[in-house]
């Protein structure tokens, strides 16, 4: 930060340059402002909020957000258009895989452009991370046990005890229990595959017979479907997924089960039936709460399987970082730091791209860590996020139209769905701020139409992002106000919200490595009436991969030490009084959330606090 004062009036400041000089060795410069006093005493604020490098100069505009076609003269076109071109060579899109959304061009966070780098890089190394959580959980004391098994359900505890918290410990006392099995479809870490069943589909057999002694309302099966109470959860998409087989010693399984859920006279979702594998038939049976009580709880055990390997794969992975990412990328391309969606959208962009590019440096590499504990390791993610792409649409990033596609939207009728209540909440809020900040800049929807910035960094989304694809339902163009306040919360809340909603909970619900196995050690099985205890503990994750997992999920919880939570915008990007009451505004209607989610979780066995917008960073950064 610095100031200084002018003497004699020059006319209005269009742009001021800086240039470090270079001393003997690199000391690189983070210059957050510049403040100008001009001669009539009027102070002018330059935003900068960049690293100062070499000898290269940096030319700054005052605060004020500018749309093209507020730039009336040449030199302040010209430095516009000059700073997107910069922009574009810095940050290159590149294909990571085939079928993914692109990515940034860079090899390693080393390579990424300085202003996107985190600040030290040991925060975020995953390989310490993970490493440094196994010696906080006291772990690392099973690590030479590799291979080899845990005797019992309470062996597990011996890596456990350290480091429960209240969700976590409830979890392990009450896992095997239906009505916690259910309750996580709800408000566990993947709050998202869960809906209505509007038909029993026809490679699910399930007779009245099987299910009769689970139903409470003493209507058919297919009376119950007909009345709403009747939910199904389908992890079709593992199907054919090959299973990790980068250790020899240890052979790995997935399975692609289909899980009917009821939901009771005392509006509990309880499972009522499950079917381990796509395809019907006599070596595929379908297990029920009336089964033997262990042949019941594998058959849950491998539904919590699946749903961890599409948890961290689809939801996490696919569908908050990745997308994130390209948001990012086409925001540093198409839009200059005067541009007043840039200002808007660059705090929910802070640290994206680094984090990803060192995931996929270290964590879900070739080899990477990722392989080290999980089924879908070794290549397996790829396959799935592959099939995962062609569920990746516009719509459903809408948070409420994704609910009620899903039939998840009612209230009465499904009334424990904290994940629904408070995401509306959040997604409300930030569409009312992205509104405010529209109206401030965008006085007509022909504005936004005639917005070239705009216009192409929508396109780049569709095209490198979404890859063109029509069916992704991505728009091209974006020719209304409401439209664009639409387009800007699905950027914000996938960013922010879904994010935290998906992320933060890993630890608490996926710690007991029962209720979330990273991999199954034995194939599901194929008739009833044979599972015993030593099966089910043999099925379950070795020492070794128990103790990777348990430091992956802690990390992945953690906040960053100066996280920045929504709505706290310290960067001062915009100088204009409008737009600081339109964030003061939101910052009270998220206070206001804060205050209800706070209320409703007091004296609650199992609190509900991921959607909290004091618990969700403004970006994804971890």
């Amino acid at each position: 930060m610095c100031s200084g004062s002018l003497t004699e009036d020059l006319g209005e400041i269009q742009l001021i340059k800086i240039e470090k000089r270079k001393y003997w060795y690199q000391d690189d410069w983070y210059l957050k402002y510049i403040t100008v006093k001009t001669p009539v005493g009027d102070y002018l604020e330059f935003p900068c909020y960049r690293w100062i490098t070499d000898e290269k100069e940096i030319v700054l505009r005052d605060g004020r957000a500018k749309l093209p076609r507020d730039d009336k003269t040449q030199i302040l076109k010209q430095h516009r258009r000059k700073e997107l071109e910069t922009r574009q060579k810095m940050y290159r899109w590149k294909e990571w895989h085939p079928g993914f959304p692109l990515s940034i061009d860079a090899h390693s966070h080393s390579d990424l452009p300085r202003d996107i780098q985190f600040d030290n890089e040991k925060g975020v190394d995953f390989i310490l991370n993970y490493s440094k959580a196994m010696e906080n959980l006291y772990v690392n004391r099973f690590m030479h046990m590799f291979q080899s098994s845990w005797s019992d359900f309470a062996d597990f505890e011996r890596i456990f005890v350290r480091i429960s918290n209240t969700i976590s410990e409830y979890v392990m006392q009450h896992w095997k229990e239906d009505f916690m099995f259910g309750y996580q479809f709800l408000n566990g870490c993947n709050p998202v595959l869960i809906r209505r069943c509007t038909e029993i589909p026809k490679k699910l057999p399930v007779t009245m017979d099987m299910v009769e002694c689970s139903l409470e309302r003493n209507l058919t099966l297919e009376e119950e479907v007909k009345q709403g109470n009747i939910f199904i959860v389908d992890y079709e998409l593992l199907d054919g997924v090959d299973a990790n087989k980068t250790d020899p010693c240890t052979i790995q399984y997935l399975a692609a089960p289909i899980c009917l859920l009821y939901k009771n006279l005392e509006n509990k979702i309880v499972p009522i039936a499950i079917q381990l594998g796509q395809k019907p038939g006599p070596d595929n049976p379908i297990f029920l709460p009336s089964d033997a009580s262990y042949d019941w709880l594998l058959a849950k055990i491998w539904v919590r399987s699946s749903d961890f390997h599409i948890h961290q794969t689809v939801t996490h992975l696919l569908r908050t970082h990745l997308v994130s990412e390209v948001f990012s990328i086409a925001m540093f391309r198409q839009l200059p730091a005067v541009h007043p969606l840039f200002k808007l959208l660059v705090p929910h962009m802070r640290f994206t791209i680094a984090i990803n590019t060192k995931a996929r440096e270290q964590l879900i590499c070739e080899c990477g860590l990722f392989d080290k504990a999980n089924a879908t390791g070794g290549g397996g993610h790829v396959q799935m996020v592959q099939k995962a792409m062609k569920d990746l649409t516009y719509s459903s990033l809408c948070f409420p139209e994704e609910i009620k596609a899903k039939g998840m939207d009612s209230k009465e009728d499904i009334p424990y769905y904290y994940y629904r209540d408070d995401g509306i909440k959040v997604w409300e809020a930030i569409k009312s701020f992205a509104e405010d900040v529209i109206h401030i800049y965008y006085e007509s929807d022909e504005v936004v139409c005639e917005d070239v910035e705009l216009q192409a960094f929508v396109k780049d989304i569709y095209v490198y992002g979404m890859r063109g694809v029509k069916a992704s339902g991505f728009p091209k163009t974006i020719r209304t106000r409401e439209k664009l306040a639409e387009y800007l919360t699905v950027i914000i809340f996938t960013t922010s919200a879904q994010h935290a909603a998906v992320n933060f909970g890993q630890y608490d619900w996926c710690s007991w490595i029962p209720n979330a196995p990273p991999t199954m050690r034995c194939p599901p099985p194929t008739e009833k009436g044979t599972v015993t205890i030593e099966q089910i503990v043999e099925s379950l994750p070795d020492r070794g991969r128990s103790c990777w997992h348990l430091g992956a999920v802690w990390a992945l919880s953690q906040f960053q030490d100066n996280e920045l939570f929504l709505g706290m915008y310290p960067d001062e990007h915009f100088v204009e009084k409008p737009v600081k009451e339109a964030m003061a505004k939101f910052r009270r209607n998220l206070d206001e959330i804060v205050n209800t989610i706070t209320e409703r979780n007091k004296n609650k066995k199992l609190p509900y606090y991921y959607l909290s917008p004091d618990r969700i960073p403004n970006s994804v950064a971890v």
